[in-house]
């Protein structure tokens, strides 16, 4: 598989896989599988040549976590690129209480409770230490400080100033100290990141379903500052968290819900244009975001060997360029969205 170098501090740099992994189904998302399905997963990724694996203590509420730490644990630590997430400490509750009913199922009975504080972004790693039984992670993200996750803007606000007076003040000293090699945001929203970016010295941004083949809104001024500061950008839900890979049929998902009647009809009109070039829809959604510049990897996870493999099938599909060039002529595409291969740190 590709790999993109990213080095952006002069220290080395991480070496990413272009796909990497997204932990989240193994953590019961949707639907429950058992600890031999998630290995099984895991061995599927790895001989597709993924070594870049993205968790978080939310996924599962730990579950995930504790999956892939026990998958890692036999490979080498040079041969694997690793992140995790701060900003929610779990606690133990009783089962009606648990965070994620109807989200995630069979997982721990525990509850999630934001801290975006010092104190709490530093128990938070030390949890994630734990349950994946690791010594070390590569990147550590800040996770879903945004208003799709906090209900409103007062309440994001909120948690910004929490976190850029205590947790930021902690992922600093994590990486000043060589703890891990990289730090930023895993969030849903990019206007969000731009905002954290502005305000701090972040590596990397985990970017979830906000560059797609739907939506290229974050092409107005995120993606371009990303550039000129030498910020990766990890993409995550290239899917969209469904319908690009499902298609527009009944019940597509979009951002973890039923998608709306204008992006049904957007997704429509796309897979026709895909149709008229011979490529299914799911294979130009996942190829899209690797033209841009900033993308160092991209993870669509999966809750399946089958969902690997496509994945890793669907990379190696090549796409013409006639294809981009028609969604652009009716509309679909913004102008400005690169589709030609412009990663020019290091590619092989």
């Amino acid at each position: 598989m590709k790999t993109r170098h990213w080095d952006r501090r002069g220290n080395g740099g991480l070496t990413f896989t272009e796909l990497g992994f997204g932990t989240a189904p193994l953590g019961n998302l949707y639907r429950a599988i058992s600890d031999e399905e998630a290995a099984a997963v895991l061995d599927a990724a790895w001989e597709c040549g993924t070594r870049y694996f993205d968790t978080a203590p939310l996924y599962g509420l730990g579950l995930a976590e504790s999956r892939v730490g026990r998958f890692l644990r036999s490979k080498l630590r040079h041969e694997f690129v690793l992140s995790t997430k701060v900003g929610r400490i779990m606690k133990v509750c009783p089962p009606e209480q648990r965070t994620g009913i109807g989200k995630f199922f069979n997982t721990p009975s525990r509850r999630e409770v934001f801290d975006y504080s010092y104190d709490g972004v530093m128990r938070s790693f030390e949890a994630s230490f734990e349950r994946t039984g690791l010594d070390s992670f590569d990147i550590l993200f800040v996770h879903d400080l945004d208003v799709f996750n906090h209900g409103t803007q007062e309440a994001c606000d909120y948690y910004v100033e929490q976190f850029m007076s205590g947790g930021y003040q902690a992922m600093i000293s994590l990486r000043d100290q060589n703890v891990v090699s990289a730090i930023g945001g895993g969030i849903n929203e990019w206007q969000m990141c731009q905002l954290l970016a502005e305000r701090g010295d972040f590596d990397l941004f985990l970017l979830a379903g906000r560059y797609t083949l739907l939506e290229q809104e974050a092409l107005e001024t995120f993606l371009p500052m990303c550039v000129t500061r030498g910020i990766g950008i990890v993409l995550g839900g290239p899917y969209n968290s469904g319908i690009l890979a499902t298609g527009p049929v009944a019940g597509a998902q979009y951002n973890y819900s039923d998608a709306p009647t204008e992006v049904l009809e957007r997704a429509r009109r796309i897979e026709v244009v895909c149709r008229k070039h011979g490529v299914s829809l799911p294979n130009a959604a996942l190829n899209f975001p690797f033209f841009h510049p900033a993308v160092v990897s991209v993870i669509p996870g999966g809750q399946s060997v089958n969902q690997v493999v496509s994945n890793y099938r669907a990379r190696s599909t090549p796409i013409p360029v006639e294809l981009w060039d028609d969604l652009k002529t009716v509309g679909l595409m913004r102008q400005d969205a690169p589709v030609c291969e412009t990663w020019g740190i290091e590619s092989k």
